[in-house]
């Protein structure tokens, strides 16, 4: 019944609550509202959703950052923003990293080499000649530990580790896909919220799915949920149910413009899409992106799935 991809707290300093937040994203929203409205759409920086509920550093200068084990790194602005990007992706390319790079900040120091010295990213092998950073346990401790959610609990979901090894060279082009879309939806006045995997969507699919056995002892763990049910569920969270099952895009953007809150779901074409699997991303009309390249892909069209079959 579901459209499975077969390509298989503070720190040490003497400073009280209110001046952590008046030196960090976690400050009060109004203020920084203020602040973004004095600032074109077009020169925000791609990545500043990911940091908007945290309680971290944002300045040029390193501060020291503790994660709710009490152990101490040091961050600024541009760390704080590599590592959200990093843990909301969970997976991304370094070159990809590289070309988002603060142009203000210090071209001596490296951003990603000072997170792997401190132990808060890794660095994993996509190919040959290319390589990704994902979060370290402690990666997403620091994160866990700083973040404010919005009242109604939808807040920007992180990930440390690696997905499946084979996904691994597809997964590390997401954010490159997202600078696409974001920057087209800023142009047109959208605010980014925060992006959504579609591990998160999975997950909540299928706490849906095993809700009646929760707490049962007597369950054998088989969904209970019926074809009505499951594409009501679908319905009502504006994801395509056909062919009896649920289809799920590669992540979904979530963003609000003109007053209103919108989302657009996003899938990342690589040439293994082919036959059944093509079809059903061009049925389901999320907005494709074919990868390659290091112009960083281009928008794909669906009907080219009918060449697949």
């Amino acid at each position: 019944m579901f459209d499975f991809d077969p390509r298989d707290s503070a720190d040490e300093r003497d400073c009280d609550r209110e001046g952590i937040y008046d030196s960090r994203w976690g400050e009060d929203a109004r203020e920084r509202d203020e602040r973004e409205r004095e600032l074109d759409p077009r020169d925000r920086d791609p990545r500043d959703p990911f940091v908007h509920r945290l309680d971290l550093p944002h300045g040029l200068e390193r501060e020291l950052v503790q994660d709710e084990r009490e152990r101490l790194c040091e961050l600024n602005g541009e760390d704080s923003r590599m590592l959200a990007t990093i843990g909301a992706f969970r997976v991304v390319a370094e070159r990809d990293l590289d070309d988002v790079r603060d142009a203000s900040a210090d071209p001596r120091d490296s951003t990603l080499h000072h997170l792997g010295d401190e132990g808060l990213i890794r660095f994993v092998q996509i190919n040959g000649d290319e390589r990704a950073a994902v979060l370290t346990d402690r990666g997403w401790h620091v994160l866990d530990a700083h973040r404010h959610d919005r009242e109604d609990g939808r807040g920007q979901e992180f990930h440390s580790g690696l997905g499946r090894a084979r996904e691994l060279q597809h997964d590390a082009q997401l954010f490159r896909a997202y600078l696409k879309v974001e920057k087209r939806l800023r142009e047109e006045g959208g605010e980014i919220e925060r992006i959504v995997l579609e591990r998160d969507l999975r997950r909540e699919y299928q706490e849906f799915l095993q809700e009646h056995n929760r707490d049962r002892p007597d369950s054998d763990g088989r969904p209970d949920r019926d074809a009505r049910e499951i594409e009501e569920w679908a319905r009502e969270h504006d994801l395509p149910y056909f062919d009896e099952s649920v289809h799920l895009p590669d992540f979904r953007i979530e963003y609000e413009l003109d007053g209103r809150d919108r989302h657009e779901d996003i899938e990342v074409v690589t040439d293994h899409y082919r036959g059944t699997h093509a079809a059903s991303r061009a049925r389901a009309r999320f907005t494709c992106y074919r990868s390659g390249g290091r112009s960083g892909g281009r928008p794909f069209d669906p009907r080219v799935a009918e060449d697949f079959l």
